[in-house]
């Protein structure tokens, strides 16, 4: 079928800024811990479609979705009140009303299906939450009724807050066993809330090991061992990366004191609709040129596992907080996706991210919440 001119024109349109994100991806090659790209002609770029609807780009929404978790009743409810912004900005107001209606009759009709998922030792507090939600139903609802834009997004943002902890909930066991030969790294069974100190401010770090239970455990076992603690930020990319994780001299990544080897951490993406991570490949290499990370690059300050240019399987300590430019490297359309492994997102600080330079200092680095979750392996399997 011929392209219309106007398709044309966007066409090149898209392969510009690819080619630009392409020139910068090779420009970090280095200093990224060696990210490589083929972009000849031999191997279709996977992200060379956009992707279908609108993307997520808030971290909290995509931390929501990324529990594993299987409940019919309270993701109608999650997606009708995350749809509720998007709605505004359209101005379409009777599907703002239409979205807060779906919530309501779900939490009023099927609130039994809801609380099937829980746990009997949660149940009495899940009620009282579903009672909470309904209470906030009726409070966003009218504010719907007189347009008030600030009382719809406050009390919106509450009720998702509230999804979240009901979701959080339904999570009784960890999904997946990871591949036994992984069984030497620490893993994180769970998420984990991590804070940096900085001179230029705080920030706060969820850290999703149900998605990437290796890359988050190695993560988090270094903050608790101390291990960044007064490094430096080494690399800071308007639009792009704030990098740091290596530390200063002639070392590169981290040497485990108890086996005195170089731990290496493999490329760990879990594909949206798999029941568990892929490893050691990248999306382009599985063939996987259509596929959605769980964990995508889609929000402002993701969090990525740096990796050698030869050898994906080769990360350590070297981390980065990833900053998109929608121009270049819009949600949905990003070339780092099944290239990285993303493992959390900040949730708290993220204007101090847009403030790091080369040469500030992560002053400490704390496990806040979460430190049970992490699972350190066997002294018989280490070495």
């Amino acid at each position: 079928m011929r392209l219309s001119k106007i398709l044309k024109l966007d066409w090149y349109k898209r392969l510009a800024k690819t080619s630009l994100l392409a020139v910068i991806l090779v420009s970090l090659s280095v200093t990224l811990s060696g990210a490589w790209w083929n972009f000849g002609a031999s191997q279709p770029a996977r992200n060379s479609q956009l992707a279908q609807g609108d993307p997520i780009t808030d971290e909290a929404a995509l931390l929501r979705y990324a529990l594993p978790i299987d409940n019919q009743q309270v993701r109608d409810i999650q997606a009708s009140l995350e749809e509720v912004e998007l709605q505004m900005r359209r101005q379409r107001w009777s599907t703002v009303s239409r979205d807060i209606s779906k919530a309501s009759t779900v939490l009023s009709i099927q609130s039994a299906q809801l609380l099937a998922e829980i746990p009997d030792d949660q149940k009495l507090q899940a009620e009282a939450l579903i009672t909470q939600m309904k209470d906030g139903i009726a409070t966003i609802r009218a504010a719907v009724e007189v347009k008030d834009r600030d009382r719809i997004l406050l009390e919106r943002e509450i009720l998702l807050d509230q999804v979240g902890e009901l979701e959080q909930m339904m999570v009784q066991e960890f999904p997946f066993e990871v591949p036994s030969e992984y069984s030497n790294l620490p893993q994180l069974k769970g998420r984990a809330k991590v804070e940096f100190v900085t001179n230029k401010g705080n920030i706060t770090v969820v850290v999703d090991g149900y998605s990437a239970p290796v890359t988050a455990g190695n993560f988090v076992d270094l903050v608790q061992r101390g291990f960044y603690d007064g490094f430096p930020i080494t690399r800071a990319e308007d639009n792009f990366v704030v990098q740091t994780g290596d530390p200063p001299g002639a070392q590169v990544g981290f040497i485990d004191p108890d086996t005195n080897e170089y731990r290496t951490i493999p490329l760990e993406i879990l594909v949206k609709g798999d029941p568990e991570p892929i490893y050691g490949i990248t999306f382009e290499e599985a063939g996987l040129y259509l596929d959605i990370p769980v964990l995508p690059f889609s929000a402002y300050g993701a969090v990525g596992m740096g990796h050698p240019a030869t050898d994906v399987n080769g990360g350590s300590s070297q981390f980065f907080f990833f900053q998109f430019d929608k121009e270049i490297t819009p949600a949905g359309f990003n070339l780092m996706d099944g290239n990285y492994a993303v493992f959390g997102y900040i949730v708290d600080g993220k204007d101090i991210l847009g403030k790091l330079e080369v040469g500030d200092i992560i002053e400490s680095a704390t496990v806040v919440e979460g430190a049970d979750n992490l699972v350190q392996p066997l002294v018989a399997n280490q070495g």
